[in-house]
């Protein structure tokens, strides 16, 4: 009789430790100066008398930046006529003014810290990422 002889593999996986990372997020602020120009439009209020007699009852008329409002007051005569007592001019008037402001910007950076295997590790550190150990006597 023969004897055969069969060889049988066994496959396992083990997990090991290579290394360890740790990334802190950090904070910083830097001065950023803000340039810009801003408007702004003043009005200007003159009353021009006029004591004018008048036919009929004048509009608000406006000429560029200039608005004139007419002001109307009824007189007793032999006979009632108009009489243009007044004018009151609004001129807008646009200034710029450079306005400057220094402000405080925050922004993130990333510190990465290795720390190799058999170092003891701080609570704080995650393992990202591991090798498996192969055992020798798989294939």
């Amino acid at each position: 009789m023969l004897r055969l002889l069969a060889e049988d593999a066994k496959v396992s996986r083990e997990t090991v430790e290579t290394g360890r990372v740790r990334v802190a997020k950090v904070t910083h602020t830097r001065d950023q100066l803000i340039d810009e120009t801003l408007g702004r439009t003043a009005v200007e209020v003159n009353r021009v008398p006029i004591n004018r007699l008048i036919e009929k009852m004048p509009v608000i008329k406006e000429d560029g930046d200039l608005t004139i409002i007419p002001i109307v007051e009824e007189t007793f005569v032999v006979q009632r006529r108009l009489m243009l007592k007044e004018e009151v001019h609004i001129r807008r008037v646009r200034t710029t003014e450079r306005f400057q402001q220094t402000v405080k910007l925050r922004y993130q950076t990333a510190e990465v810290t290795r720390t190799p295997a058999g170092k003891p590790a701080s609570d704080n550190d995650a393992v990202v990422g591991s090798i498996p150990k192969r055992n020798p006597e798989d294939k």
